[in-house]
């Protein structure tokens, strides 16, 4: 028996290939609504933040049009997107790996840090602050907080490792989904759970370090897979 390819499509993009082959078979028609997220959810067995992930996929292909409050529909003129799309990985599944990762790098660096990390992660917040109260872009600043927290453990491959976790949030799905949840008036929650990260990492508190973020991702993976946003 030959080889057989392995599968590695992510399960939202398996979803959203089923439901594409469906629309280019004409099984649903251009303009005709699409199976509410919940019913699609339970025809395929899996969760709703996995259709939902999946019908923002099939919008960056050009297939859909998810239209807030009424439901997702077929275009009327569906334009595909080259094949082969990378749509990244699923949001949830992002956050959830960064909630293992960072968890355990805010323990140890309430172990290891100096002083210096102190001041270098309390920066980071207050040039967050800074930005956002001047109404400028301040994500970037996100970035250099949780880069700092993985700093201050003394490994730098842990560094290089959350950064690459992050930016995998510029990826259409997780952007898109972000832009539609309306991420970015998440910053009261952000800003003060960043503050809980780090107090918990100056008192030298591993176990509250590591719950304190914890808190903070889970939350946004609430944001983003809360049933308010549903299509």
């Amino acid at each position: 028996m030959p080889f057989q390819p392995v599968e590695t499509r992510r399960l939202y993009e398996r979803v959203a290939d089923q439901i594409g082959d469906l629309i280019r078979s004409g099984e649903y028609l251009p303009g005709q609504r699409l199976p509410a997220e919940r019913d699609l959810a339970k025809t395929l067995a899996v969760s709703r933040p996995v259709v939902r992930e999946a019908m923002i996929a099939l919008e960056v292909a050009g297939l859909v049009e998810v239209r807030t409050g009424a439901g997702a529909f077929v275009r009327e003129k569906p334009v595909e997107a080259p094949a082969g799309l990378n749509a990244g990985h699923s949001p949830s599944d992002l956050l959830n790996a960064r909630m293992l990762i960072e968890s355990e790098i805010a323990a140890l660096a309430a172990i290891n840090a100096t002083a210096a990390d102190f001041a270098n992660i309390a920066e980071t917040i207050a040039q967050m602050t800074l930005e956002h109260d001047a109404g400028r872009p301040w994500h970037m600043w996100d970035l250099a907080f949780h880069v700092a927290v993985a700093q201050a453990t003394g490994n730098s491959a842990l560094a290089d490792v959350v950064e690459r976790l992050w930016q995998e949030q510029h990826a259409p799905v997780f952007s898109l989904l972000s832009e539609r949840v309306h991420l970015t008036e998440n910053w009261p929650a952000t800003q003060q759970r960043h503050q809980d990260i780090l107090d918990a990492i100056r008192a030298g508190k591993p176990k509250v370090a590591k719950a304190a973020v914890q808190s903070h991702l889970g939350q946004v993976l609430d944001v983003l897979t809360g049933d308010e946003v549903d299509a």
